[in-house]
């Protein structure tokens, strides 16, 4: 029952996220906001649904653990499993914007949620501060979309937008919205309490299962949809996807969580060791392979993937206590981690070279 009610959760919160995200897009089409801003604030809201749904109702449950593994395991798989499996299928470019604007808010985020958490809870107060984070960094978006319509929209655009606006087409979208939502917080409630059966039967912790489980299973609406999104070569919608959610999972997500929760979010010392380091790194990691021609190639995309099989590794041979642990992690901190940061640094090198080189041919 208990493995049944996980699968229940599962396919609710991909039904509910599929309509939210339908719902939602539909309505921001019919104002006429670009494709990024879309991917970075609806579809990356709408996907990250079951995350909050999820989060939130076990911080009101006291299940603090699944409620911050969840939030950290997503974001460490929207990066390294998402965005990997999305290059491997079709090689991403990312945007300008992206570069300047919203890899380096996601690295900011991340690295803000590790110092909160570094006196081992996230407090009801920061919590606050974290969900105003959200609503200022959408204000801005929202700004930025409106300047860049004014600039690039024409009659023709404006006639069109107006048409779409009917009340039928608006009612139909709420509907959707609506029904979504439902939808999800049904599917977070089974979600978690299968979860939590789960990891006191098997005889592991409820971090794990949040990191594993449940963050895998909340990412699923991620994975359709910026892999969909690649292959039709929307390609700023599958990026801002994955960096929109991340985002919007630690202020929004953590944020709400923390807010809601009686004493805050309690954070496991484990997680604060190497799950929430990892998550920061693989936000840093995005930068430099982000600014290596503004494109995410089919091997950037399996380097990604391999650190995720990398990091599931660990988190098995961690549970198992197997004798190969200690020597496994050695491993990764000293030869695999830093030769990949070599890498990255070579390949930024060189495109900081190849970018003079061919701005002193163009002056020429």
């Amino acid at each position: 029952m208990t493995i049944l009610m996980i699968l229940a959760g599962f396919v609710l919160l991909v039904a509910g996220a599929e309509l939210l995200v339908r719902g939602a897009s539909r309505l921001a089409q019919a104002v006429g906001i670009p494709a990024l801003i879309v991917g970075l604030t609806v579809v990356a809201f709408g996907t990250s649904a079951p995350e909050f749904a999820v989060s939130v109702q076990a911080g009101l449950e006291g299940q603090a653990s699944i409620a911050l593994g969840n939030v950290v395991g997503s974001n460490i798989c929207n990066i390294l499993l998402i965005l990997g499996l999305s290059a491997v299928a079709a090689p991403l470019v990312a945007s300008s914007q992206l570069v300047r604007l919203d890899v380096p808010v996601m690295i900011g985020v991340s690295l803000l949620v590790w110092l909160l958490a570094t006196d081992g809870e996230i407090g009801r107060a920061e919590g606050v501060v974290l969900t105003a984070g959200l609503v200022a960094y959408t204000s801005f978006l929202i700004l930025l979309a409106k300047r860049q319509n004014s600039r690039a929209k024409s009659d023709e655009t404006r006639e069109s937008s107006g048409d779409a606006r009917t009340w039928r087409q608006l009612t139909v979208s709420a509907f959707f919205v609506a029904a979504g939502l439902a939808l999800l917080v049904l599917g977070a409630r089974w979600l978690v309490h299968g979860a939590v059966d789960l990891s006191r039967w098997l005889g592991v912790s409820e971090l794990l299962i949040g990191l594993t489980i449940v963050a895998g299973g909340t990412s699923l609406p991620e994975l359709a949809t910026s892999l969909v999104a690649g292959l039709r070569g929307e390609r700023d919608i599958a990026i801002g996807n994955v960096v929109g959610s991340n985002i919007f999972n630690l202020l929004g997500v953590l944020g709400a969580s923390a807010a809601v929760a009686g004493a805050g979010v309690a954070v496991d010392p484990a997680a604060l060791r190497f799950d929430i380091p990892v998550m920061t790194a693989a936000a840093i990691a995005c930068l430099p392979v982000f600014f290596t021609g503004g494109r995410i190639s089919r091997g950037e995309g399996l380097l990604l993937l391999a650190y995720y099989v990398a990091y599931l590794a660990f988190l098995a041979l961690q549970a198992t206590a197997s004798s190969r642990f200690t020597t496994y992690t050695n491993a990764m901190l000293y030869i695999v981690i830093p030769l990949t940061f070599v890498g990255l640094i070579c390949s930024v090198l060189h495109a900081l070279r190849w970018g003079r080189r061919h701005g002193e041919e163009g002056q020429s």
